[in-house]
This record gives C-alpha cells, structure tokens and sequence, in this order.
C-alpha cells in the first residue's frame, strides 16, 4: 500500500483519491511557516557570505574583502529581491503559484549571471576573483548553516 493512500479504520484503500482538506487555521500555519523559512534563508546566505567578506578582508586585504563583498551581492539582492516578491504575494488576493515560483527563480539566475558579467567587464582588472566568487558561493550554499543548526523550515 502507498503511504499516500487514505485508509479507513478497517486498514482498507476506500478512498485513495479524497482530495485533502485543510483547515483555515493549517493554512495559516503552513504560510507563517514558509515566511519564516524564507527570513532564515536570507539570514543564513547574509551570515556565511558576511563570513566570507570579513575572512577575505582579513587574510587578503581590502580589495579581497571588496571583491569577496560584490561576489556576495551578486547573488544575495537578487535573492532577497526574489523572495520579498514571494512574501508580498502571500498578502495579495491571490497566492504565488508554482509558475510565478519558477519564473522568478530563473530571473533570479539571469540577474546573478549578469552582474557577474557585468563586474567583469568593468573592474575585471583590480578584482579578485578568488574572493569574488568565495563571495557568490558563501552566499549560494548559505543553506548549509541552516542545515549544520537543524532550522531548516
């Protein structure tokens, strides 16, 4: 038996395609929850890539930290741009589906990728590349602070 089956009482698969019903008050702890997982996302990728720039500056100097710190807001404004769009959604009429999800992940990307792009075309000459994309990494794998704490929502 699949563990999506609805069983009855009697341990029967009566009504394996009763559609599930949630209650107002699940709703609204489902969404609390979400929202609360997007905050502590964006905290994490601010916390490991605010390591990185300050393990940069550090180590390398100034402009390692500088560089360590574009890398970062490559991909953290894009991000937090992104999710603040999925959060003012769930206060609208209607709630952000998976389509508005998808297209705003891949946005999310085509920015990041063309910031990067655009560092360097304008100041590939002094950056440290090495640092900058620690920086764009600390950021992406924030998560794993989530996951090294056990908070992931």
């Amino acid at each position: 038996m699949d563990a999506r089956t609805i069983c009855d009482p009697d341990g029967d698969a009566a009504d394996s395609a009763a559609p599930l019903v949630l209650s107002e008050q699940d709703r609204a702890r489902i969404a609390r929850r979400s929202r609360i997982g997007l905050f502590r996302a964006l905290a994490a990728q601010a916390f490991t890539g605010m390591l990185v720039v300050l393990g940069a500056w550090g180590i390398a100097g100034k402009d390692a930290g500088l560089s360590a710190l574009i890398g970062a807001a490559a991909y953290f404004v894009p991000n937090a741009l992104f999710a603040m769009r999925l959060l003012l959604g769930y206060f609208g009429p209607k709630r952000p589906g998976s389509l508005a999800f998808f297209w705003g992940e891949f946005l999310k990307l085509l920015a990041a990728a063309g910031v990067v792009v655009l560092v360097a075309w304008q100041w590939g000459g002094w950056l440290n590349w090495l640092a900058f994309l620690l920086g764009l990494l600390g950021v992406m794998k924030g998560y794993v602070v989530l996951l090294a704490l056990r908070r992931l929502p």
